[in-house]
């Protein structure tokens, strides 16, 4: 489990940060459930990982690409926090990390899209490390939609951890979340059908969420709402 007091100390910071530097807002359909959960999401911007925090007052590990835990400093913090690298090509020893957590009585954060959703709008196909581990451990899902205006990002190159990579920054503007109703799974999770048609259903709940997150911000701009 995270350090409680530094993890203390991080919400702290990042709910300072999200203060000054955005206007966000966290809507929710329901409590969230005692015990161990699986929060998913779509990933619009590189800051996500670090916002999807305020979403829970209990702590979370979060899979984060291996490349921030190479950034000096920031990289042993994020190891004192227990969050979870995800390896290029090793995805599968971070989905064993998470499960021990949630066996542990940890709780989990996923991007299911596996990468940044496309700038241009929409979100990519889902990968099914969220639906195995739902179906493994027998903890809910907890989807959650982001909205931001993505072409407020700031496109930031790298070479961290050896290999050139591109992130999309979003560090100033509105920020719209919307926590859905828990999500339970039943199956075997070695069973690539139920396990897909398990993968499409949290992304379709996850679309809705972050469609509602979008109508909000245009309402509140003054904006048509999108269709």
């Amino acid at each position: 489990m995270p350090n409680r007091y530094l993890y203390k100390f991080g919400r702290i910071f990042i709910r300072f940060f999200a203060f000054v530097m955005l206007r966000m807002e966290i809507w929710r359909h329901a409590y969230l459930p005692v015990g161990p959960k699986i929060f998913v999401a779509n990933h619009p911007s590189a800051t996500d990982p670090f916002l999807i925090h305020l979403v829970s007052s209990q702590p979370m590990s979060v899979l984060i690409s291996a490349n921030a835990f190479a950034v000096p400093v920031f990289g042993f913090f994020l190891r004192k926090m227990k969050q979870i690298p995800v390896t290029h090509g090793e995805g599968s020893l971070a989905m064993e990390n998470a499960h021990r957590l949630l066996k542990a009585g940890g709780s989990v954060t996923i991007f299911p899209e596996g990468d940044f959703s496309p700038q241009e709008g929409g979100l990519r196909p889902p990968r099914t490390g969220a639906a195995r581990l739902a179906l493994s451990t027998g903890a809910p899902i907890i989807p959650v939609g982001i909205h931001l205006p993505r072409e407020r990002s700031t496109r930031i190159r790298s070479n961290i951890s050896g290999r050139p990579t591109v992130g999309y920054w979003y560090l100033r503007g509105p920020y719209q979340i919307t926590v859905g109703q828990p999500m339970k799974f039943e199956g075997n999770a070695e069973d690539r059908d139920h396990v897909h048609k398990v993968s499409l259903t949290i992304m379709e709940r996850i679309r809705l969420l972050a469609q509602e997150s979008e109508k909000r911000m245009a309402r509140q701009q003054g904006l048509p709402s999108p269709a």
